[in-house]
């Protein structure tokens, strides 16, 4: 019985949380709890007695949606395949053209409330960073690459990815279709292999 009202609990969530990215992204933080409420099928209490505010609606977004990107890190497979699907995946949640409205939402935001979409920052981007810097690092010590400073390198990989995937977002421009994408990816994941290889010792052991 507990189990189920704990997954009846997370589906409501989840509603809430897909619901507040879609109003987020059409009105910014002129989207109102009631709002939510009624696209997510749920009571204005209930979002409330989930998310005490906007800020924790976004914070959560945003933490979810790196849960999603950097899943590949916590997967089996060789450095150069894990950053290839990585990159794809953080292809898929940017240029994707239903995700395009969650950056509008983010600009949105950043205009009326900087301190809300510095939250979202820290939850979102900049902890994805931070997780593939230790992923970078610990692949170094690991002699499988070699990353001088993991943390500026997860910022360049990032960069090499999306190149112009965030600004066509925001701007709603047309975006990669799925194959470039998927060359992107293995073209990037490529490049930086070739830019951080392995040691010696980790060649030929």
């Amino acid at each position: 019985m507990a189990r189920r009202l704990g997954q009846v609990d997370e589906r409501k969530s989840e509603a809430i949380l897909d619901a507040a990215a879609a109003l987020f992204a059409d009105k910014g933080l002129q989207a109102k709890m009631d709002e939510i409420a009624k696209l997510a099928g749920v009571s204005k209490q209930t979002v409330y007695n989930r998310f005490a505010s906007k800020l924790e609606i976004a914070q959560a977004l945003a933490s979810k949606r790196v849960e999603d990107i950097v899943a590949p890190l916590r997967g089996a497979g060789d450095p150069q395949t894990v950053l290839e699907t990585l990159a794809l995946t953080l292809l898929n949640r940017v240029c994707s053209g239903d995700k395009v409205g969650s950056m509008r939402g983010v600009a949105l935001v950043s205009v009326e409330a900087p301190e809300i979409a510095h939250a979202i920052y820290e939850a979102g981007p900049r902890r994805s960073l931070r997780e593939l810097g230790a992923w970078l690092a610990e692949q170094t010590r690991l002699g499988r690459m070699s990353v001088a400073d993991p943390e500026e390198a997860a910022e360049m990989f990032a960069g090499l990815v999306l190149g112009h995937g965030h600004l066509r977002a925001m701007l709603d421009v047309p975006q990669l279709d799925a194959d470039k994408r998927a060359g992107r990816a293995r073209e990037a994941a490529r490049i930086f292999m070739a830019a951080h290889p392995p040691t010696t010792a980790a060649k030929t052991s």
